[in-house]
């Protein structure tokens, strides 16, 4: 086993939460059967890759309620009970799901509330380290819902409170209540857009940023191919993703060569360098990577120390730049 101790951490913006560089994310895990599903899943599995993130020194795990409408934070807590030593779990509110089984948003206070007891139940925990708004929906509630995180705060329910998919102004809207701790966008080098505004912000303003998807939900680890997308389960949502379908998918595969290429010199996959990719930029504090067994996490384990050279970073940049999305 790897001791915690063994790699470097670095700190959540105002807070004082110390993190390794990659975190467990806990999406996948949430199993089938809802609107956002990643095929059925193997409830021993994932609470074994928890373990398997713990035990390579990995000291924080990202779920949500939504995931599998509850179901990832009940495993979550699973995974965690009785352990001499918990991580530190993060999750979030916001979407909410009816008797159907069907998502609906709502920022409202009482909803908030509802929300937060509702995870502190399936989680085992009696305080949740960062609670985050998971998305700025909807919008003209957004104030009252931030406003109900800051309640509970106080109320020492949680440690810190945070926000996922916001952008600069939203940001500043929620910040002229209380402050933010961080934000999680998407980041990745398919998906690169927050780094023009939002990022710079955020390390202006000493946000922390704890980024999701930098492997682009699987496609970049190396180990996707047309034909595994081809035989997806019709409850993954990835069937419906741009980035795994034509014209995208085949210029994607040949980036992810490119990845392998400059990852073998070091022994680590691919997704390990598309992960490296994220942990360039100097706003990020740290990743999400998701697995959903013990040998998912093990391949990207090497994520924690692994850094991009500038020029195996630029090597990257000149493809992207010379293979632009149509």
């Amino acid at each position: 086993m790897t001791t915690k101790n063994a790699f470097a951490k670095k700190r959540l913006g105002n807070s004082d939460l110390e993190l390794t560089s990659i975190g467990f994310g806990a999406w996948a895990i949430g199993g089938g059967n809802w609107e956002f599903a990643w095929g059925p899943q193997d409830d021993e599995a994932s609470i074994a890759a928890i373990h398997a993130a713990l035990d390579t020194g990995i000291n924080w795990i990202d779920t949500a309620a939504v995931y599998g409408l509850g179901h990832s934070e009940v495993i979550v807590g699973r995974a965690v009970k009785g352990l001499s030593e918990k991580p530190l779990i993060f999750t979030k509110c916001s979407m909410r799901w009816d008797g159907e089984r069907k998502i609906y948003r709502s920022l409202k206070a009482k909803n908030v509330a509802e929300e937060l007891d509702e995870s502190l139940r399936r989680l085992g925990v009696e305080t949740i380290d960062l609670y985050q708004i998971h998305w700025p929906n909807p919008e003209a509630e957004m104030e009252e819902g931030w406003s109900e995180l800051a309640r509970q705060q106080k109320a020492g329910k949680i440690r810190w409170i945070g926000v996922s998919n916001f952008n600069v102004e939203q940001l500043k809207r929620v910040q002229a209540i209380a402050p933010v701790t961080s934000l999680q966008p998407p980041y990745s080098m398919l998906r690169p857009a927050v780094g023009e505004a939002i990022l710079p912000y955020c390390l202006e303003q000493g946000i922390g940023v704890i980024n999701y998807s930098p492997m682009v939900s699987g496609l970049l680890t190396g180990r996707m191919t047309a034909e595994r997308v081809a035989q997806m389960p019709a409850d993954d949502w990835r069937r419906r993703a741009v980035e795994f379908n034509e014209p995208r998918l085949s210029r994607n595969l040949r980036l992810v060569e490119l990845l392998r290429e400059i990852g073998k010199p070091h022994g680590v996959e691919p997704g390990v360098v598309a992960v490296a990719w994220t942990l360039h930029n100097p706003a990020i504090t740290a990743a999400i990577v998701g697995g959903r067994s013990p040998e998912q996490v093990k391949g990207i384990a090497p994520a924690l120390s692994f850094r991009l050279e500038n020029e195996e970073y630029a090597r990257i940049q000149t493809f992207l730049a010379e293979n632009p999305v149509a």
